[in-house]
């Protein structure tokens, strides 16, 4: 541990933003999970609810710095993908 004491903070502080930011990732990750399961069963109207809200955590991600926004397109843009190759 530092001894200067803005050091102390900023461990402290990047600790709690890691814990946070573990949690919108983890939350990122159930939400394909979701989109992917949708499309598995075949069931397109659940697949596409999922991806929607797939899609909008991702924006809300990025936006918050959590993941890049490219990355957040690029994710977008698979899940969709897989729910618009179901027939």
């Amino acid at each position: 541990m530092a001894n200067i004491k803005s050091q102390k903070k900023r461990v402290l502080t990047n600790a709690k933003a890691t814990e946070r930011n573990k949690a919108v990732r983890s939350g990122l990750k159930t939400a394909v999970k979701h989109v992917d399961v949708a499309v598995a069963a075949g069931d397109k109207d659940a697949a596409l609810k999922a991806a929607q809200a797939a899609s909008r955590a991702m924006d809300k991600a990025a936006s918050k710095g959590v993941i890049h926004k490219n990355q957040a397109s690029n994710r977008k843009s698979g899940v969709m993908g897989r729910v618009e190759s179901m027939e």
